[in-house]
């Protein structure tokens, strides 16, 4: 299966589109402090998650996702937990 996830950052609540077949192995390293783009923040959780059969599927989704477009369909998705959780 092919992930394409959302994940928040602590403390600042910076957020992370990304593309995994594995996701719990992929938000460990991110935890880890693995990937440069999120070793700044102190700890990582998994917001949104959309799962492909199809590898190109997802990678297109993933490409999506971080357009503009993409931003406001995830704010809008998520608009319930972004009410919960101001920052």
């Amino acid at each position: 299966m092919h992930h394409v996830y959302l994940i928040e950052g602590e403390p600042k609540g910076t957020w992370y589109i990304g593309y995994t077949t594995d996701l719990k192995r992929r938000l460990t390293e991110h935890n880890n402090h693995k990937n440069i783009s999120t070793a700044k923040e102190s700890s990582w959780k998994l917001i949104y998650c959309e799962t492909y059969v199809n590898k190109m599927d997802a990678l297109g989704r993933e490409k999506f996702l971080k357009s503009g477009s993409g931003w406001k369909f995830l704010k809008k998705q998520l608009r319930h937990y972004l009410e919960e959780n101001v920052i």
